[in-house]
């Protein structure tokens, strides 16, 4: 299996017709209902739980919890950020995936402030994050590991493979299911593309 060319198209979103069976008697397995693949959001769409997060800046203003209102503002400000870019936030799924970026932005913040011994600033990043997983986790967005990230990606290559299709061939279908199938999961792509790296090499 070509693990290079697997690796590079991950780090893309690819867009490919599936000449056979529809996705969605193909990607998902018999026993499981959580791998199946979502429409895409009108172009106006608005997440659902952005409206909770905005309804939290107001309750957080009156409870003069500082930490949470920055974290607050901090998503609405990210939110109109990416509205004015090609990929703006439509989904609860791309929400929890801009507060993921915000998460590791205060990681990347304790860690330097570790390196110059700033423990005002680790407590206060600290927070940050512990809040951003507060909203993540009721965001309602499920979260898939390594365990079923895993499962995924056999269960096509065995389905694929069974099928004799070419390793070119498998590579572009698998990939256009990947992206189907987890768009709207809370999914750090960065393991899927070890995982796939593992379990390709197999």
């Amino acid at each position: 299996m070509p693990t290079t060319r697997l690796l590079s198209a991950l780090r893309r979103p690819q867009h490919i017709r599936i000449p056979h069976a529809p996705l969605s008697s193909t990607l998902t397995p018999p026993s499981s209902r959580c791998y199946s693949a979502t429409t895409t959001p009108p172009e106006d769409a608005t997440p659902p739980y952005l409206q909770k997060i905005k309804a939290e800046l107001k309750t957080a203003m009156r409870a003069k919890d500082t930490p949470r209102l920055s974290v607050v503002r901090a998503i609405l400000s990210a939110n109109v950020n990416a509205s004015k870019t090609p990929k703006p936030i439509r989904t609860d799924a791309d929400l929890v995936r801009l507060m993921r970026r915000l998460q590791k932005s205060a990681q990347d913040a304790i860690a330097d402030a570790k390196a110059a011994g700033r423990d005002e600033i680790i407590t206060k990043e600290n927070e940050q994050v512990r809040i951003l997983d507060e909203y993540i986790a009721n965001s309602g967005v499920e979260t898939f590991g390594e365990a079923q990230i895993t499962k995924l990606i056999r269960y096509n290559l065995r389905t694929l493979r069974k099928d004799g299709l070419s390793d070119g061939a498998i590579l572009g279908i698998m990939m256009g299911r990947m992206r189907a199938a987890l768009q709207d999961k809370d999914v750090d792509w960065r393991l899927v593309e070890r995982l796939f790296k593992e379990v390709t090499a197999q």
